[in-house]
């Protein structure tokens, strides 16, 4: 007998949702909407594999810290190569698509900058910034108006561990950035407060607040870090804002033998012009890899050698080997011999690096508020 016509919608309803969870539907739904490509993919057997799916692209390369390899088309449109062995380490790199560079869309990890163009790969270690079970610090996100120089600005601050529990006051250090990178720099691709919870838990480094601001406090600056105007500017802000908001906000020590400031690259341009002229306010101050400044910035310092030797708790300089900028901190080290200003000047393998950077912050802040 033939179902009564009033029963026919419902059984389409029922034929519908048997078809719609039919294994055969399952598959064409996979089919037609597959899930987006990840990448990197760290293997057990330390092998790492890039993909990125690109249909009409003709040649596709990873380029950056990783070195440079062709990666190979598959037939689902998936470009894709593996790196037979990567050691432990944090590594930048791009993806350049018929000659244009763009950061890997499969991984969510990227560096911050003033452009972002660079992923991180990160395969974890026993370096002196990976992460290990210790108790670990805090890092604080704050914009501000400054008003010095009228401007909105972004700082991060680290605060170490148990600040949150305890009642005690912490030194200070001013960590600053180099030119292509920005405030969020030294925690997202430094990791500065990694570096710092481990020194700090093996007893190496005191506890210590951090103060990670932007180095570009001129948009324009962008185009020459080592523009008095825009370091002017830096320290305005630094001194008449930023530290004060700080030491407002969180539990600092008073007096300048807990302050300390270095920088990387222009943010050693940055730490030794500002430090050196406001040895009122810091004791210790250091730089990696830095764009100098001219000797006529720091002046003050420099013609009066006995009373900033008598200031100075340290002054410490290090750059690499293979630096661009190792000449020019050569000739910046002689004029304060020759002025008799006391120092220490590192010279280590390396080039104008990250993983120099993290390296040199890992030697410098054990020798901070001793």
């Amino acid at each position: 007998m033939k179902p009564p016509m009033k029963h026919l919608p419902l059984l389409g309803v029922l034929i519908f949702t048997a078809l719609l969870f039919s294994p055969v539907a399952s598959m064409a739904a996979q089919k037609k909407k597959s899930g987006p490509v990840t990448s990197p993919t760290i293997h057990d057997d330390g092998k790492v594999t890039f993909r990125i799916k690109t249909a009409n692209a003709k040649k596709v390369l990873i380029t950056g810290e990783v070195g440079k390899h062709n990666m190979v088309r598959g037939d689902d449109g998936i470009w894709s190569v593996t790196l037979e062995s990567v050691k432990p380490g944090l590594y930048g790199y791009s993806i350049n698509i018929d000659g244009v560079s763009i950061v890997d869309p499969g991984n969510m990890n990227l560096k911050p900058g003033r452009s972002m163009r660079t992923s991180i790969l990160y395969v974890p270690g026993k370096a002196s910034y990976d992460f290990q079970d210790v108790p670990h610090g805090t890092v604080h996100y704050h914009r501000y108006h400054s008003k010095p120089i009228n401007k909105v600005r972004e700082m991060q601050i680290y605060t170490p561990p148990g600040y949150e529990t305890s009642k005690e006051d912490y030194p200070l250090l001013v960590l600053q950035h180099g030119h292509s990178d920005s405030f969020a720099s030294w925690v997202g691709y430094g990791k500065a407060h990694w570096i710092l919870d481990n020194l700090i838990a093996s007893g190496k480094a005191k506890p210590m607040i951090v103060l990670m601001t932007d180095g570009h406090p001129i948009p324009e600056s962008y185009g020459n870090g080592r523009d008095p105007a825009n370091t002017e500017e830096l320290r305005r802000d630094l001194m008449e804002a930023a530290l004060p908001m700080v030491e407002r906000l969180y539990r600092v020590k008073s007096g300048r033998e807990n302050r300390a400031i270095v920088g990387l690259s222009m943010g050693g341009l940055h730490s030794l012009t500002i430090g050196l002229n406001e040895l009122d306010h810091f004791a210790w101050v250091g730089a990696f890899s830095a764009a100098v400044p001219e000797l006529d910035a720091v002046k003050i310092a420099l013609n009066d050698s006995a009373k900033t030797n008598d200031q100075l708790k340290l002054l410490w300089i290090a750059c690499g080997k293979e630096d661009f900028l190792l000449v020019e901190n050569k000739r910046f080290v002689a004029a304060l011999k020759e002025r008799g200003l006391e120092y220490e000047f590192l010279i280590t393998e390396g080039k104008h690096s990250w993983p120099v950077w993290r390296d040199y912050l890992a030697k410098f802040a054990p020798k901070l508020f001793r």
